[in-house]
């Protein structure tokens, strides 16, 4: 058997066949795509999106119009010069295209269009964040990661069914598997497709979203700041990967992780940060994500410096709900002041959520901090915030109710929890696939004391 190997394909000879197992193509071209909308200011004014081009394409618009019901008509859309930045890398050469619209209306519908005379896209509509008060609710994934066209499409499209009025998009880290690739960058847009140019994301990084260079340095995937325009009110050097942004009743802050476990100074720098930003919080209701779970729902994971460290200002400010990634399984607990084994039903603490939104499984921990726990399993979620309720529900791949809770707060009174997971399909806790291969007898009698009894 002979094999050739090239950039773009790899060809099997075999008995004379030859079978092409090339990767779709995802190179630029004078046609706008990967459009992107995200938010680098106030949600109810501000609305900022994203596109690419071949690094031919030098100069690129944008128009935008407030959203008729009559057909778009030309003469009275604006146009926007777009801001332009070149990126080569992946032997992928193209030119990165961004227009923030500004002076909007809140709970308003506009439409808009990206590219130049002859390569226009189509006329993509989104609808600015609502008045402080306002009831909505969004889409959080965990890792996406791996087989990103072939499999993880069909979570981001179900929970666009089930929620297609989303105010944003949530995703915890681990969007792609392979830093710097572009492939894997082309697979993550093309499953999102229109999705993404009509509902906003709110990013985080993950490990994968980061490398060393030759200096030991953590280097940020080159594609996160020109594919994304998010926020630049963190502390210096985290530009975009640390930020808040606040949505009618929420301030929703992002953590870079990924710098935290791995580097003490950027973690100090962070928790400054961030006790600052809850300290002067007004919003009723706070949401934290990051990428590396407070407390790990995979088996032999633990982030104890991150922990200790982050956990007490979760605590002291009341943070009502943590979003993360990482751990290739689902877990969700709560009230958790002095160790996985002693919850507190009148703590005041965030609930804590682990979830994976791709095919990449790992096997659940043996600490016994989760409520509800999942393996092998691909989940979305979709939380709703109406005033004085916070409402959340874990779904599965086929749009089956997983996991399910609502949070209450009430003037002079603790923060009231209360668990819908009796609602949902039985707790999936089989071990994945090659498991018998892995653990030992021993971790394998561990792992059914934990959670046979669960059913």
């Amino acid at each position: 058997m002979n094999y050739l190997f090239n950039s773009s394909a790899v060809f099997f000879f075999i008995l004379g066949f030859t079978l092409n197992l090339s990767a779709q193509d995802f190179s630029p071209s004078k046609y706008p795509d990967r459009i992107v909308l995200t938010w680098s200011d106030d949600p109810m004014t501000t609305q900022s999106v994203t596109w690419r081009t071949a690094a031919e394409v030098k100069d690129s618009k944008a128009q935008f119009i407030l959203a008729p019901n009559t057909p778009i008509y030309l003469d009275s859309a604006e146009t926007f010069e777009a801001k332009t930045e070149y990126l080569e890398v992946d032997s992928v050469k193209a030119n990165y295209h961004s227009v923030t619209f500004r002076k909007l209306k809140p709970a308003t519908t506009y439409a808009y269009r990206v590219g130049n005379e002859g390569t226009w896209s189509e006329w993509f509509q989104f609808t600015t964040a609502p008045e402080k008060g306002t009831p909505f609710s969004f889409i959080y994934f965990g890792d996406a990661q791996n087989n990103l066209k072939s499999q993880w499409s069909r979570i981001i499209r179900q929970a666009y069914s089930n929620l297609p009025k989303a105010g944003f998009m949530l995703h915890a880290g681990d969007l792609i598997n392979r830093t710097h690739s572009d492939q894997e960058w082309g697979e993550w847009t093309h499953a999102g497709g229109f999705i993404n140019a009509m509902i906003p994301s709110i990013s985080t990084p993950g490990n994968h979203e980061y490398n060393r260079n030759e200096d030991g340095a953590l280097v940020l995937d080159y594609h996160w700041q020109k594919q994304f325009t998010l926020p630049e009110n963190g502390p210096k050097g985290f530009e975009e990967t640390v930020y808040f942004t606040d949505y009618s009743d929420l301030r929703l802050i992002s953590l870079n992780s990924q710098e935290i476990v791995l580097d003490e100074k950027s973690m100090e720098t962070q928790r400054i940060w961030l006790e600052k930003v809850l300290s002067t919080n007004t919003q009723k209701w706070t949401v934290i994500t990051f990428h590396h779970p407070i407390y790990s729902s995979g088996t032999g994971r633990d982030n104890k410096e991150f922990r200790e460290a982050f956990k007490p200002l979760f605590d002291r400010y009341q943070v009502d709900l943590v979003l993360q990634g990482h751990d290739h399984s689902y877990g969700r607990g709560r009230n958790l002041p002095s160790g996985v084994a002693n919850q507190d039903p009148a703590a005041q603490g965030p609930v804590y959520v682990v979830s994976v939104s791709g095919p990449k499984m790992y096997n659940l921990t043996f600490d016994k901090w989760m409520d509800r726990a999942a393996s092998n399993t691909q989940l979305y979620q979709l939380i709703s915030v109406d005033g004085n309720q916070l409402s959340y529900g874990a779904y599965t791949a086929t749009g089956e109710l997983y996991d399910a809770f609502d949070l209450i707060k009430s003037e002079g009174k603790p923060k009231e929890f209360i668990d819908r997971s009796d609602k949902a399909i039985q707790e999936a806790i089989e071990l994945t696939p090659g498991s018998e291969k892995k653990m030992t007898p021993e971790e394998m009698a561990e792992y059914m004391r934990t959670y046979k009894k669960r059913n």
